[in-house]
């Protein structure tokens, strides 16, 4: 059997709850399946009614099935009965048997009360003593069996374009409130790491809503654009310092010679040193920054493979709110790891100044460039994940 390709859909509910980032971070863990693309979406009427009708024909008990239309019917539309954005991030994986395992190892049954399970951790089912069903939240929504997959998934692609990616203009504030959007990067992880969601459920202390999202393999010409800034600021932050390098001249020259050299030649031709090498010290940290995000070596790769996905998985969000820079900013904690209080996402997930865990955007401006950069200025990505569904459906 061939690798199937599948959704998981998290709910309106559930990112207005702020429970993406623990969903999430289940979704990434517990499954050993390739993730392989996300974005957000906000069905629109067409597509609800599309949707409810691959529902009902699923192979369900009809109690379920008429819950889980119902439900859909009220809270994926633009106006629901909860009077909430209808946004949902939409989630896509690939491999052996993905279909069921999805379903039933991570997301679980409608019914699920056992919290190895998403649904039983962040999904509520309240049945009555006389079988009414009074209150249903599935937290997350998949495919049922493998007709509905292809049908749904074939809804996506059709979709995607009018209803999913980048969604600033959704979330609606009080008049006067001026709302920016900044960019997170999450920086390189591991398969099956839950440490994204980890990250997502600290940034939503800030109270500032997700509109955009995206896995992102950055290729080395994206990278050397978006971190370029950052070469002329290392000549003068990371200049070698003198002191160091005498201390590595009298080292060496010690093994060189059996007379002492006078400190004051030393202390010279180490200043001289520190001056002359700062250019190259600052593109061999820069080409180090390069390599972690996106997994090749920038020395040892073509000008034509530089324009290629990277190895190393990152993921990007758009957050929206007022004060959003400063706030986010806020929860990222100070760029050398270490250095951060207690409670701060760098300081409890971040290494070192490179290895700080996430990237944040510092004004509205460089969000806007860094944004471009990566993708998630407009819809124009979403294509990718539309001929991602496409070419599967063609195999079937």
């Amino acid at each position: 059997m061939g690798d199937e390709l599948t959704y998981a859909l998290i709910t309106p509910y559930s990112l207005l709850k702020s429970r993406t980032g623990g969903i999430l971070g289940r979704l990434l863990s517990l499954i050993n399946l390739e993730f392989i693309g996300v974005t957000m979406f906000a069905p629109s009427d067409s597509f609800v009614d599309k949707y409810c009708a691959t529902i009902e024909e699923q192979d369900m008990k009809p109690a379920w099935k008429k819950v889980m239309i119902d439900y859909v019917n009220n809270t994926f539309r633009k106006e629901n009965r909860f009077g909430i954005t209808n946004r949902t991030v939409l989630l896509f994986y690939k491999g052996p048997n993905a279909i069921q395992r999805l379903k039933d190892d991570v997301i679980g049954p409608i019914t699920s009360f056992q919290g190895h399970t998403i649904r039983g951790s962040f999904g509520d089912f309240v049945e009555s003593s006389n079988g009414k069903i009074e209150y249903f939240e599935p937290a997350v929504i998949s495919s049922a069996d493998h007709i509905a997959n292809n049908k749904q998934l074939a809804l996506f692609a059709e979709y995607l374009p009018k209803d999913g990616g980048v969604l600033e203009d959704i979330v609606k504030f009080q008049e006067g409130i001026k709302a920016e959007t900044t960019l997170v990067i999450l920086k390189p992880f591991e398969e099956q790491s839950p440490l994204p969601g980890n990250m997502i459920d600290m940034f939503s202390r800030t109270g500032l809503f997700i509109v955009g999202i995206k896995l992102l393999r950055m290729s080395i010409a994206q990278a050397e654009e978006f971190y370029g800034p950052l070469v002329n600021i290392f000549k003068e932050k990371l200049k070698l310092k003198p002191e160091k390098i005498s201390e590595k001249l009298k080292e060496c020259l010690k093994t060189l010679f059996t007379f002492d050299v006078p400190g004051t030649i030393i202390n010279t031709h180490a200043e001289q040193l520190a001056e002359q090498l700062k250019d190259k010290n600052a593109i061999n940290e820069f080409n180090k920054i390069i390599q972690y995000m996106t997994g090749l070596d920038p020395e040892k790769t073509s000008p034509t493979d530089k324009k290629k996905p990277g190895t190393a998985r990152c993921l990007a969000l758009l957050y929206r709110g007022p004060d959003a820079i400063s706030k986010i900013r806020s929860i990222l904690g100070p760029t050398d790891s270490k250095k951060g209080e207690p409670g701060k996402v760098r300081r409890i997930y971040g290494e070192d100044i490179m290895k700080n865990a996430a990237h944040a955007s510092d004004s509205v401006e460089n969000a806007e460039r860094e944004r471009k950069i990566i993708g998630l200025w407009d819809n124009k990505g979403i294509c990718e994940l539309k001929e991602l569904i496409e070419d599967y459906l063609k195999r079937k």
